[in-house]
């Protein structure tokens, strides 16, 4: 047993395994991490076109001017016989002026303006803070300047909510336009009676070039809201009316020499 048992003990020897030759690498694998290297040059894409195709193409290419929204700024009319053209007011003006500056005459320049009818701004008369306590509401100063008119209103305080408008007619009241008036400060008056205070609103009229010709009226009125209840400013039923006039500005020579003169 005990011979046995010392055979068995006995060291095994272990034989190292024989060198082997490398394996060749299998063609177009590589054993590295990284990602094969690609060429340089790499082949045009079939949907570009080849550089004789492009100079075809470009033969072919024309321009055209758009608006904002895609559509031809070009607009051929055709006049029929005995049809005159309607040109501009401000086109003949230009024309005019052009014209008397290659005859070297001297210049003036007509420009309209809309002049109130009523001699005095309301809120200057004696009698302002009374019509202001019998309407309720009362025009106070109209300013006039050329892109159009502004207006100043003053209206008792009788409530917090409350409303102010204006509507004028360029035509005799056969057509119309309403504008809302803005509030601007309250402030207190003296001589108004029971005590209440004044809201001021200011409002603005555009008056449109074509409008501007001599003997052209711009009428309007004012409308307050308040409670449920509407007051008017009317200038006593007869409305307040501007009317539109010329005055001949001579023009300085120095100015006229910058000008650009079409022969």
């Amino acid at each position: 047993l005990s011979r046995s048992t010392s055979e068995d003990r006995r060291p095994v020897r272990i034989r190292p395994p024989s060198p082997r030759a490398p394996q060749p690498r299998p063609a177009g694998r590589s054993l590295s991490c990284e990602p094969p290297p690609k060429p340089i040059i790499q082949r045009r894409t079939q949907s570009l076109p080849s550089p004789s195709e492009r100079r075809r193409l470009s033969r072919r290419i024309g321009v055209r001017f758009v608006d904002s929204l895609g559509m031809d700024l070009e607009n051929v009319k055709v006049f029929k016989r005995g049809e005159d053209p309607f040109v501009p007011e401000h086109v003949l003006f230009r024309l005019l002026m052009n014209a008397e500056l290659a005859a070297s005459k001297g210049l003036e320049i007509s420009l309209p303006y809309l002049k109130p009818v009523f001699s005095d701004q309301p809120g200057d008369c004696s009698n302002f803070l009374e019509r202001l306590c019998r309407q309720k509401v009362c025009l106070e100063r109209v300013l006039c300047y050329e892109p159009g008119i502004i207006g100043i209103v003053q209206v008792l305080n009788l409530a917090f909510e409350k409303e102010v408008g204006v509507r004028y007619s360029f035509t005799s009241w056969k057509s119309c336009t309403e504008t809302k008036a803005y509030w601007v400060a309250n402030k207190q008056m003296e001589g108004l009676a029971g005590g209440y205070s004044c809201d001021s609103f200011r409002f603005h009229l555009p008056v449109p070039p074509f409008i501007l010709h001599p003997g052209a009226v711009l009428e309007f009125a004012i409308c307050y809201k308040v409670l449920d209840v509407q007051f008017w400013d009317n200038n006593g039923g007869q409305n307040y009316k501007l009317v539109c006039q010329s005055y001949n500005l001579p023009v300085p020579k120095e100015i006229e020499d910058s000008m650009i003169h079409f022969t």
